[in-house]
């Protein structure tokens, strides 16, 4: 049976997350969640940063007689941009910065990376996905029925990045990922494991029509425990141990380096501010805005009544839905009839398809028994 309606108290997070708890204050178990176990051991102040200086002397130490001693992944997103402002400015490494072309880059994502890059005097190393790949992909995810269409993007991106650090011999990858904005992760019926590679596979053998010849794979256990273990490639992330304000962020950003600003969280790919502020609220009433919100709220970056009135109005405008839809219906190579169509065929979820879902639950238990893994991942 469906379940009453409820909304948390303290954050926005409510039940479109289906496995949502509430306590007796009508708190949701994301907020308990994060004074209990995030915010105790989250230190984004002088403990954080000597922490971090610490690292990077390790990170220059490890990195001698290299051109570089870390790679970053960019996406032309403010965590993502500003981590690489950090890293070169505050605390002195010299990283090779790492861009996927999936084929949806819009022209803020394409400009905000140009500008890093040349006023930082980095090195820029791009992939191509194949498009041809990457269309069939994406189709077949359409196909699937299922939230997680941005998928076939998100493991362009990570795979990638991960099969380059471990072949070219880097020690370190820095990556924007925090708590600052991201201390509320979405439900996973919301936004599927894109590392899942067992799932990835069975929706594109039984919805794609190509065969996947240089697209970019690997699977969670690869980058966690071989690339890490074996080949010794570890994840640094610089932004929770740093003060790290969004606004104030993005505003140094703009001041420096004439970077510019888009709508919301992952909006620089055009593919992606489709599919989170249109396609997935419309099809499966899953509003993305609502974690990335609430993570602010706890953050103190957001008061939960500006939270509220910014979820009550649509992400995305009216009149740019039509252009929009036929944008992605014209790259992809089917008509606005049949993207329509889809949007409202059966919806599916991860559960319809094979998945590696049993031993990842099994590791993420394992990674909280530890302290490692904080935030609820569900």
């Amino acid at each position: 049976m469906k379940r009453a309606y409820q909304i948390c108290s303290n954050c926005i997070m409510d039940t479109s997350d289906s496995n949502i708890t509430f306590d007796e204050r009508g708190w949701c178990d994301y907020c308990n969640n994060y004074y209990k176990n995030i915010l105790p051991n989250w230190h984004p102040d002088e403990r954080g940063e000597k922490e971090m200086f610490q690292q990077a002397e390790q990170i220059k130490c490890d990195g001698k007689g290299r051109d570089h001693d870390c790679l970053i992944g960019i996406s032309g997103g403010v965590d993502s941009s500003y981590l690489t402002y950090l890293a070169k400015e505050k605390f002195g490494l010299r990283p090779l910065i790492f861009h996927v072309d999936a084929g949806w880059n819009s022209q803020q994502a394409v400009h905000n990376i140009e500008r890093l890059v040349d006023s930082l005097g980095l090195d820029l190393h791009t992939e191509v996905v194949d498009w041809l790949e990457m269309k069939d992909l994406q189709l077949a995810f359409f196909k699937a029925q299922v939230p997680h269409l941005d998928t076939p993007q998100d493991h362009a991106f990570f795979a990638s990045l991960y099969n380059f650090a471990a072949k070219h011999g880097f020690k370190y990858i820095l990556t924007g990922a925090n708590y600052s904005t991201e201390c509320v992760r979405e439900p996973l019926e919301w936004h599927y494991h894109a590392s899942d590679l067992r799932q990835l596979k069975d929706i594109h053998r039984r919805f794609g029509t190509r065969p996947l010849k240089t697209f970019p794979m690997a699977d969670i256990f690869t980058y966690k425990l071989y690339y890490r273990y074996v080949k010794g490639v570890r994840v640094v992330k610089p932004l929770n141990c740093v003060p790290y304000v969004k606004e104030k962020a993005m505003q140094e950003l703009v001041d420096r380096f004439g970077w510019q600003r888009y709508d919301h969280k992952h909006y620089e790919s055009r593919f992606t501010r489709f599919y989170e502020s249109y396609w997935l609220p419309t099809k499966f009433g899953y509003d993305k805005r609502r974690a990335h919100f609430s993570s602010l709220i706890l953050t103190k970056q957001m008061t939960r009544q500006e939270a509220l009135e910014r979820i009550s109005k649509p992400a995305y405008d009216e009149s740019r839905i039509a252009q929009d839809f036929e944008y992605i219906a014209t790259k992809l190579d089917v008509s606005v009839a049949e993207l329509q169509a889809s949007l409202y065929g059966p919806n599916k979820s991860y559960h319809d398809y094979k998945s590696a879902m049993p031993l990842i639950s099994l590791g993420i238990q394992v990674l909280r028994a530890l302290g490692i893994q904080r935030a609820i991942i569900r």
